[in-house]
């Protein structure tokens, strides 16, 4: 009975914060609402990480190509069909004549994103340590020039616009729960014990017949679907996309996120996901002056990376497990029965 209260609670805890976020953004002002359906959409982006690099321990700079494919596919796909020829005259004929509806648009982002992750997955889940860190951020690098420079899938270097605005609190938040849902369906199914596994000790897991390189491929696939389909909502929520704005900065803020919140655990990503993203929020507010009190405040250009920056750095030396130690959500009183509970560990 205590295990099965135990689970329930280390799923409806993320899902409780999520939930409480949309509803509070959802009875906010039009520009505040917006920062709550960011909050959302980079919590879906976190969790996705988090599949992948949460239960193998590999570290991923690549998670952000499965984003800005699904982005770029869901936002290019929602333009009428009418005005394609106008805005991206250089798109191959069977993406400029077809246009779906932005919900059908999320499961092609979703979709896209699975895909890439297999076809990358393929060679790159044999690596591991440095070697693995290295062929994510190339595979970062290779999206990220594709989508920049061929004009036959996209707007190339220029502003993808004319996206429908669908994104807002109420999608966000599905979106997100969905994400939680499936992080957690996975991480307590077998194959997601049996990564977790290889992550402690991948020679005692494969010596009882783990086979590693399939393990991390489902995950990656899986976060690369959770990856996409936080793409279709951001660009959703945005209304126009650029390159730029899914590459780098975004790279180190949904890990930043990751990191202070606690990368071993579905709480803690969701518990960064939600205290950094606001936080770079107010810190980007405070790059165009802020008040408090008779003192306006501005921070110069580009303070919110450097202050995030020493933020994760902090946490890396004084609390390497996160804010969160690297728990599932639990209540105090299964803290006597071994705290709360790692999965895992």
């Amino acid at each position: 009975m205590r295990r099965h209260r135990r689970a329930a609670l280390e799923l409806l805890g993320p899902i409780g914060l999520l939930v409480a976020v949309g509803l509070i953004g959802s009875g906010t002002s039009a520009s505040t609402r917006e920062d709550f359906v960011g909050t959302l959409i980079a919590a879906t982006t976190v969790i996705a990480i988090y599949v992948f690099v949460g239960n193998s321990g590999v570290i991923s700079f690549g998670h952000i190509s499965f984003v800005a494919l699904g982005a770029f596919a869901a936002g290019v796909m929602t333009i009428p069909a009418l005005i394609k020829p106008t805005v991206l005259p250089e798109l191959w004929p069977f993406i400029a004549d077809n246009e779906i509806a932005s919900t059908a648009s999320l499961f092609l982002a979703a979709g896209l994103g699975a895909l890439y992750a297999l076809v990358v997955g393929v060679p790159l889940m044999r690596l591991s340590g440095l070697a693995a860190g290295i062929a994510t951020f190339a595979v970062l690098e290779i999206t990220h020039n594709v989508l920049r420079f061929w004009e036959k899938i996209g707007p190339g270097a220029k502003t993808l616009s004319l996206v429908p605005t669908t994104t807002g609190t109420g999608t966000a938040t599905i979106g997100a729960v969905i994400a939680v849902a499936v992080a957690f369906a996975y991480q307590r199914s077998r194959r997601g014990r049996l990564l977790r596994a290889s992550r402690e000790d991948g020679a005692a897991a494969q010596a009882v017949g783990v086979r590693i390189h399939r393990e991390r491929l489902l995950a990656f696939v899986l976060s690369g679907a959770l990856a996409g389909l936080a793409g279709g909502l951001l660009v959703h929520q945005l209304g126009s996309i650029t390159t730029e704005q899914v590459y780098l900065e975004l790279t180190f803020l949904t890990l930043a996120m990751l990191v202070v919140g606690g990368v071993g655990s579905l709480w803690g990503a969701t518990v960064g996901a939600v205290l950094v993203s606001f936080l770079d929020t107010v810190l980007a507010d405070a790059e165009d002056g802020v008040g408090l009190g008779p003192v306006e405040v501005t921070l110069p250009n580009g303070a919110s990376l450097v202050i995030l920056g020493v933020l994760m750095t902090l946490v890396l030396l004084l609390r390497p497990s996160g804010i969160t130690g690297g728990r599932e959500f639990g209540l105090p009183s299964d803290r006597g029965a071994g705290r709360w509970r790692r999965f895992g560990r």
